[in-house]
């Protein structure tokens, strides 16, 4: 970091994450201000910015975001989330914490199967529409389900963007991730619920007069147009199954989100400008400005020299390599996105199992996927799926700011990450 690029590119990173935390600016206009000073310091370069695969906007993440909300757009039309919101309201007995947990676990357990952020697309409307029934605050509901969706997606080579890169560069497979992060998920997601009976405890009021005008509702009747709700799920059963089969397959998830939209568009009646206006624009924006303040720190070296500063402290103790790299995963994906960092470790960690002697090797993989997943809940831009939720809330008029987030979030993430430490240490080495 000799070069004064890499020094300016610290800078406006920081100056940019300073003003995001404060909220004296929008976040919008923060990120896309941090872009252009990237590029007007020479940090990166419209090559490096639009075109790049390691250092530029994640077009798959913004087309995966592009073709879901389009999806999710149309489904609203047809009175499915109502019918979800009275039905899982009707299950919980209307009691609210009860409501929480059953929306926590469904969130955990649909980010496996898809993406965090897939998820916390469809979750959200129905969390709202609940909320309303029961007259709570929103925002607690839609931070159990993010950090949710974060642990949850874990589990699997789909659940979070950040696995598909390790899976790719280490060469495992589906059933290696349900094998070795699955049982420590399903762990964390109860220690979740347990944490949410006391970080939002205030927020579970129990009102009998509206439980029981919401017992005495018929969910069917929200369903207002069957023939639409029948061809969206439909073509959302059909995205759902290309992300599984995406090991088969090889069409990226951005791909299969896209050809589903363009799909639900073309069979349906909806307005295509309708459908349209329900796309969290504000929310692209920021992730692409976001994308390319990450890759002036990449082009610059920033990330590598970091990324070399603790391959150095690791050397070849598998066993402190393991813990070190959980550890730091967990602090810089609270800070930097997940999927570039990620990107920028992998080979590194490929180097660091390469000079390990004995062991397998796979530990340090895990524990670069626990880190990278689980520290993704620590601020409010740790993770996609966080971003997205602090558009939609903001949409819906009932905004959540970085701090609200976050002072919830910090707490998860270090509890969680205490966990992961431990199980990597018990599973790998005490009891290998």
């Amino acid at each position: 970091m000799n070069d004064w690029h890499s020094w300016a590119a610290v800078v406006v990173f920081v100056g940019a994450y300073a003003l995001i935390i404060s909220e004296k600016i929008h976040r919008v206009a923060v990120a896309l201000g941090g872009a252009g000073l990237m590029l007007a310091i020479g940090a990166t370069d419209d090559k490096s910015a639009f075109y790049s695969e390691h250092s530029g906007v994640d077009w798959n993440v913004i087309f995966l975001l592009l073709g879901m909300m389009v999806i999710v757009g149309v489904l609203k039309r047809t009175g499915m989330f109502e019918y979800l919101a009275i039905w899982s309201v009707k299950r919980a007995r209307a009691k609210p914490f009860r409501v929480m947990a059953m929306l926590v676990v469904i969130t955990a357990v649909a980010s496996a199967l898809l993406d965090n952020v897939t998820t916390v697309l469809l979750i959200a409307p129905v969390t709202f529409l609940v909320c309303e029934r029961l007259a709570l605050p929103a925002a607690p509901f839609l931070i159990a389900e993010v950090l949710a969706s974060n642990i949850g997606g874990t589990a699997t080579l789909v659940g979070d963007p950040p696995n598909i890169i390790i899976a790719s560069r280490a060469g495992l497979t589906f059933n290696d991730f349900l094998v070795h992060l699955a049982p420590l998920v399903a762990v964390l997601v109860i220690v979740l619920i347990a944490l949410c009976r006391v970080m939002f405890r205030q927020t579970f009021v129990y009102d009998k007069g509206r439980a029981a005008e919401i017992m005495a509702l018929e969910e069917r009747e929200a369903i207002h147009d069957p023939r639409l709700l029948i061809q969206g799920l439909s073509v959302l059963a059909l995205v759902v199954a290309g992300f599984v089969l995406h090991p088969v397959l090889h069409y990226e998830p951005s791909v299969v989100a896209l050809l589903g939209a363009g799909l639900l568009v073309a069979i349906s009646t909806v307005e295509t400008g309708d459908v349209l206006k329900e796309v969290e624009w504000p929310t692209l924006a920021f992730f692409a400005g976001l994308f390319v303040m990450i890759g002036g720190l990449i082009e610059t070296g920033v990330i590598s020299e970091i990324s070399k500063t603790l391959a150095d402290a690791i050397g070849d103790n598998e066993l402190g390599g393991s813990m070190t790299l959980l550890s730091a995963s967990a602090v810089l994906s609270g800070i930097v996105d997940n999927i570039p960092y990620v990107a920028t470790m992998a080979p590194i960690t490929s180097d660091l199992v390469q000079n390990m002697n004995g062991g397998s090797g796979h530990t340090l993989w895990w524990a670069l996927a626990l880190g990278a997943d689980l520290g993704g809940n620590a601020t409010a831009i740790g993770a996609s799926a966080n971003v997205v939720v602090l558009g939609i809330a903001e949409r819906n008029r009932q905004p959540i700011s970085f701090w609200q987030f976050t002072k919830y979030g910090l707490v998860v993430t270090a509890v969680t990450v205490a966990l992961a430490l431990i199980y990597v240490w018990l599973r790998y080495f005490a009891l290998a």
